[in-house]
């Protein structure tokens, strides 16, 4: 498996299994499956209200062993809801408590919205904060001190634009931001986000990198979704190798540099998902691959209120 290294010499498998769609009830059962094909890097967070089962799978696949706490890669990630310094650490424990870990690898800022501590979903513009009320840099010092205490090993953001990233990274106080999560696909490539991270070393990590299927209804905002897996080009570089289209899609992310977690419930998905790091695309697959960009958002972030419209969001008008 392709790794990502970072300054300290921690490694994060390049391709990881996404939990977010995924029922709690699925978490019991694909876990331990995904851990016995191979998988050793697990996207988890908060909001996605399943950690308590993925707690208890990962729990039960260090008891039969062999794996260990240090052989597995766990992310998980802040909700909108404790931005505020004095909650970040009563959040960050009671996911660890709930994945019935000791540390999480990497703990992300899920995204650059506040709402009012205790607002799960707002259902009006009055439960959100703006970033004036709680500033990201507050919460990332109260991030920084989740590492000092040896709560989790490595911090970052999700969601976030170039110029939020390079405000963050200014206003730092020890720690740099090492990865943002983002929505990366062949559709939506953010190529001056890639060279920004690589210039200033913060990782990407793509989610919804085979598109997203099976998002609820509130947040498709798509109108008809691509689908892209059936997209010619990448059908037809699939072909070529004899692989299937999502593996042209996880070899893509692999190959730019990025890692990826598709999330899958599907025991043999999980296999070919995991073997698409060892396909190399050639360079006129790359080039054809390129060409597809639409700058197109699965998730633009209109479904959030108050201050934060898309332009905001992404800082692009």
């Amino acid at each position: 498996m392709k790794t990502i290294y970072f300054g300290n010499g921690d490694h994060m498998p390049a391709l990881g299994l996404g939990t977010w769609q995924m029922e709690p009830a699925e978490c019991t059962a694909i876990i331990p499956e995904a851990i016995k094909c191979g998988y050793r890097h697990i996207d988890c967070a908060a909001i996605y209200r399943n950690e308590q089962e993925i707690g208890s799978a990962l729990d039960a696949s260090f008891n039969k062993g062999p794996l260990k706490r240090k052989d597995l890669w766990v992310t998980s990630k802040l909700w909108n809801n404790a931005h505020k310094p004095e909650h970040v650490a009563p959040a960050l424990k009671k996911t660890l408590s709930d994945l019935r870990l000791d540390y999480l690898d990497l703990y992300l800022i899920h995204w650059p919205v506040v709402f009012k501590p205790g607002v799960l979903f707002p259902q009006s513009d009055d439960e959100y904060l703006t970033l004036k009320d709680v500033p990201i840099s507050e919460t990332w010092q109260a991030m920084e001190n989740c590492v000092d205490s040896g709560l989790v090993k490595h911090i970052g953001v999700a969601n976030f634009s170039a110029r939020k990233l390079a405000s963050l990274i200014s206003s730092s106080n020890r720690i740099k931001p090492e990865v943002n999560q983002v929505e990366l696909h062949p559709l939506l490539q953010q190529a001056e986000l890639k060279a920004f991270c690589d210039e200033n070393r913060v990782h990407l990590t793509a989610y919804s990198p085979l598109g997203s299927g099976r998002a609820p209804e509130h947040l498709d905002v798509s109108g008809g979704r691509p689908s892209l897996l059936e997209i010619e080009t990448i059908q037809a570089i699939a072909e070529l190798h004899e692989a299937t289209a999502a593996q042209i899609l996880l070899a893509w992310a692999v190959q730019r540099g990025t890692s990826a977690i598709p999330k899958t419930v599907n025991p043999a998905h999980l296999q070919s998902n995991l073997k698409a790091a060892d396909i190399t695309l050639t360079e006129d697959d790359m080039k054809e691959i390129g060409k597809l960009d639409r700058h197109y958002r699965l998730l633009d972030g209109s479904f959030w209120g108050g201050p934060y419209t898309p332009a905001s969001l992404w800082d692009e008008e």
